[in-house]
């Protein structure tokens, strides 16, 4: 009888090995995830519901077990868009390394940074980067003046180490108020309108008071925005944000799916180019203003009062043509011409009265005419002369014979 129940001991064990296998749990002291109740969207910001991938290794087994399905690993959407080109900025990230958040979960975390840093248009004179790591204590892995060359920056994030105790996220707030962004520390003066962003990424309950050290850094034009993982307490991250809560709150159900968020902060940080996604309606050439965009028209045209379409421009209707006599209108341009009588001058504006050169043509029958009348006239002269010399002779024989 003993022997049938040791028999029986044994195979019940070896079943209960084999179940504990195929889940990867409890006898390697982890615990099971635990199943959240939470809605999908918080504040309109995106979530991702992704359940938490279990992917811890396990020793080999020999004997015959029954294995349940594993879990697919999240895949991640790497960024391959090209930097982003809009306006520069100071920009802090402020991350929790508190021993809630474990090691696998931290290198995520790095990822995130990582491909932030790779979205950004990083420089001097573009965007600065630091990073302020914190727990119950808080470390600056570098400042603002520290790197301006992307390479560096993803380096240092790589090297990164957890503190992982306590989760002081006011004292890492006010850390990076007062010594990040300082002039000294590489932020810029703000007659330079530089904005000042800081983005904060934790998964608990801060263990200080965050809402007035987080009201001080608003107050001094600095713009927060609070990512939530996990167990992240909501109400926290509200008293942390900037306002529209709806712009600067967002959660994410785990550690896995944070690096999703990247494009989100581009679309926040680098504002949306309306033009080059086609959320415009203007009829010729859309130009992106960061936030906005506005309408252009071709040369030649003119926008019309609604700011969309165009019309065709008529300078000379505008009168701003300087055209001296007559403006005729042509593609986006005009050109001058002169009334009957005049000529335009080299200035292609002015006009000339033209010279004409009187010439007088004799008329050949009026030529004719005076030659005869000129032979009569002889003629008549030289017969009254010869008329008059007889005449005189005449009067000579007379006087003679008196």
């Amino acid at each position: 009888m003993r022997q049938l129940l040791s028999h029986v001991l044994v195979c019940t064990i070896v079943l209960f090995l084999g179940d504990v296998q195929g889940t990867h749990y409890g006898i390697y002291g982890y615990t099971p995830p635990r199943s959240y109740n939470i809605h999908s969207m918080v504040h309109g910001s995106s979530v991702f519901p992704v359940s938490r991938p279990i992917l811890l290794a396990s020793p080999p087994y020999t004997a015959t077990v029954r294995h349940k399905q594993e879990p697919k690993p999240v895949q991640v959407v790497q960024p391959t868009e090209r930097a982003c080109k809009s306006r520069p900025m100071d920009l802090v990230f402020i991350i929790d390394s508190s021993r809630s958040v474990r090691p696998q979960e931290f290198e995520k975390v790095k990822i995130f940074l990582s491909d932030m840093i790779e979205t950004l248009d990083t420089g001097e004179r573009a965007t600065r980067v630091a990073v302020v790591n914190y727990a119950s204590t808080v470390k600056t892995e570098f400042f603002l003046k520290t790197f301006f060359n992307k390479a560096e920056m993803k380096k240092a994030v790589s090297m990164i180490s957890p503190l992982s105790t306590g989760t002081m996220t006011g004292l890492a707030i006010q850390t990076a108020l007062e010594e990040v962004f300082t002039e000294e520390a590489g932020s810029r003066r703000a007659a330079l309108n530089i904005p000042k962003v800081a983005i904060i990424v934790t998964d608990g309950r801060p263990q200080d008071r965050v809402q007035d050290i987080a009201a001080r850094a608003r107050a001094r034009s600095i713009e927060i925005y609070a990512v939530g993982v996990d167990r992240a307490d909501m109400q926290s991250l509200k008293l942390m944000a900037s306002e529209p809560l709806d712009e600067h709150v967002f959660y994410v159900e785990t550690y896995g799916v944070i690096e999703k968020l990247t494009l989100k902060f581009r679309e926040s940080l680098c504002g949306v180019d309306f033009c080059s996604l086609g959320r415009h309606d203007c009829e010729q050439i859309c130009v992106s203003t960061g936030d906005s965009y506005k309408c252009k028209c071709h040369d030649g045209y003119t926008l019309n009062s609604d700011k969309k379409t165009c019309s065709r421009l008529d300078i000379c209707a505008l009168g701003a043509h300087g055209c001296e006599h007559i403006c005729v209108s042509s593609v986006g341009s005009y050109t001058c011409k002169c009334r009957n009588g005049y000529t335009l001058n080299p200035d292609k504006k002015t006009c000339s009265q033209e010279v004409r050169r009187i010439v007088q043509i004799e008329d050949p029958c009026k030529c004719e005419a005076l030659v005869a009348f000129q032979r009569k006239v002889n003629s008549y002269i030289d017969s009254m002369t010869a008329r008059l010399d007889e005449f005189t002779k005449k009067l000579q024989v007379y006087e003679r014979r008196q």
